[in-house]
């Protein structure tokens, strides 16, 4: 083997070994060494480190928020209606130490996470009424969830930024239920406001009624009573007539009933009438 070959040989070498003894940490990471499965250096900090080439294992985790979108779940509430809950959870990995050791990768983290937050939610909701589930209580539902979450989870070197519900259905088979009760609601509802208003009609009716019969019965007695004082007020009027000249007032009496009685075809009058008494007279 020539020098050349040999010296080609030393600078692989050295180039491999070079490059698998460092391992470089960026900004949005941190890092966990293990040698045959025991932890020997954690690195939360970016940069390049040193290690073992062969023996030391690095593994890397994200340093950044994260978001586990739980899968769709059933929840009970208080009044025994049946939601379905669309939950996330907002996490980091808080202790890359704590973590490696009690749950080893993401996916059983995963797993950890949906179980731990499910069963708060399912804990939690259980609690409130569905009308109170989708009330201002939401708020104070979703803190008491993010709570327990955060102690349940903090031995798992994880912490729990923020837990929300993205929104609360109804199950498939309780939508048309719901619809028809609601309708039928609807239509008792406006069945009691037209029965309200047909009785509040007949009431104005009848009042309206009554109005207009008084109103009709006080203008006949007015009419009645005018017509007895017009009446009174004219027979004392022809009385005095009468008294201050009794011959003209019987010929305006006898002159009234010629004028009505001659506009008859035929009219029959006995000789001893006294209609025809100015007759006589004119001879």
């Amino acid at each position: 083997m020539t020098i050349w070959a040999v010296t080609i040989i030393i600078v692989f070498l050295g180039i491999f070994f070079g490059l698998t003894s460092f391992y470089i940490v960026e900004q949005t990471q941190q890092a966990v060494v293990l040698r045959f499965g025991e932890i020997k250096n954690v690195r939360t900090e970016p940069g390049v480190y040193l290690k073992a080439p062969f023996i030391d294992n690095v593994v890397k985790f994200e340093k950044r928020f994260m978001i586990y979108d739980i899968p769709v779940e059933r929840v009970i509430t208080f009044d025994r209606r049946t939601v379905l809950a669309d939950t996330y959870a907002i996490w980091r990995i808080e202790d890359p130490k704590r973590f490696i050791e009690t749950l080893g990768t993401m996916e059983v983290a995963m797993t950890r996470i949906d179980d731990i937050v499910y069963s708060h939610v399912r804990d939690v909701i259980g609690t409130y009424s569905f009308s109170e589930v989708l009330s201002i209580q939401r708020l104070k539902i979703l803190e008491e969830i993010k709570k327990r979450s955060v102690n349940s989870l903090k031995d798992f070197g994880i912490s729990i930024i923020d837990v929300r519900l993205k929104r609360t259905d109804l199950p498939q088979e309780n939508t048309q239920a719901v619809y028809e009760r609601m309708k039928s609601e609807r239509y008792a509802m406006a069945a009691q406001l037209r029965a309200e208003g047909e009785k509040e009609a007949q009431k104005m009716k009848a009042e309206a009624d009554k109005k207009v019969s008084i109103i009709k019965s006080d203008a006949q007695k007015e009419a009645e009573i005018i017509r007895g004082t017009g009446e009174a007020s004219a027979t004392n009027i022809y009385s005095e007539a009468y008294s201050q000249d009794m011959d003209f007032y019987e010929l305006q009496k006898i002159t009234q009933i010629y004028k009505e009685s001659f506009e008859k075809s035929i009219l029959v009058i006995p000789n001893d009438s006294p209609l025809l008494k100015y007759f006589y007279n004119m001879k």
